[in-house]
């Protein structure tokens, strides 16, 4: 008589029960956790770390540069001595003209860079234009970077902290290139140290290049017309000129047409 076989699943019943028995359905033990709670993917580690903190941080900001004057190339830029704190450019419209403009520029920390203060003004240079080699009698206003140092006129002080020479020698008479009369010119002036010795009177006539270097270059009141070599501003902006150029602040004049100070 033979003996009937019992289903598989009957034979592992007793198995599954005794397995349960022994190791408990409700233990205590917890599935391994990461350090973010999350199971069965193990520790991050500290590269890991690093890298979620490289990724949380923002990039740098970069440091802008100082504000240069504008319109101004290299080479003009390189004239400005380190020192100077205000810059009067005076921009010439072409290389033979008379007619230019004139804007105060201040730099109360160099590493902010340079902010207009004053400006623009119109102005007037000599009567051909502009010229790298000044000579005597040429009418044309000397290119470049110079310092200013030095003021006077016939007029009282208008209340200017550069030295101020008050003198009845600055009183002038005649007319301009256009018949323009040029009584009043040198009400105020400030001295451009172009052939001259800082530190002294304007109508001081030390020319230390030599006479035919010319000389007497000078910031002065306009006449409404062009000069023999210097720059004119109305006599209101030639006083608020005077009370702002500081020698404290190293005070410089750039000037020269628009493409000689693009170089």
């Amino acid at each position: 008589m033979s003996v009937p076989r019992r289903p598989p699943a009957l034979l592992a019943a007793p198995l599954l029960a005794l397995a349960l028995l022994l190791t408990g359905c409700g233990s205590d033990a917890a599935p391994a956790k990461t350090p973010e709670g999350v199971p069965g993917q193990g520790a991050a580690g500290p590269q890991s770390d690093a890298a979620s903190a490289l990724r949380a941080s923002p990039a740098p900001t970069p440091t802008p540069s100082p504000a240069e004057i504008p319109d101004l190339g290299p080479e003009t830029l390189a004239q400005i001595p380190a020192e100077a704190r205000q810059a009067f450019v005076v921009t010439g419209e072409e290389a033979d003209s008379y007619r230019s403009s004139a804007v105060l520029y201040s730099r109360a920390d160099p590493a902010q860079g340079w902010e207009p203060v004053a400006g623009p003004w119109p102005a007037h240079n000599g009567m051909e234009g502009w010229t790298d080699h000044h000579v005597a009698g040429d009418r044309r206003s000397p290119t470049g970077v110079y310092t200013l140092t030095d003021a006077g006129g016939r007029l009282p002080d208008p209340g200017a902290l550069l030295p101020y020479d008050e003198h009845p020698r600055f009183a002038v008479d005649g007319e301009g290139f256009f018949g323009e009369p040029l009584e009043g010119s040198f009400d105020y002036v400030v001295a451009i140290n172009y052939n001259r010795t800082e530190g002294v009177s304007p109508l001081d006539r030390t020319r230390p290049l030599g006479l035919e270097r010319g000389g007497g270059i000078w910031i002065h009141v306009d006449h409404g017309g062009p000069t023999q070599g210097c720059v004119s501003i109305p006599e209101e902006l030639m006083e608020e000129l005077l009370r702002t150029l500081d020698p404290a602040m190293n005070p410089v004049i750039v000037m020269g047409d628009g493409e000689t100070l693009g170089r």
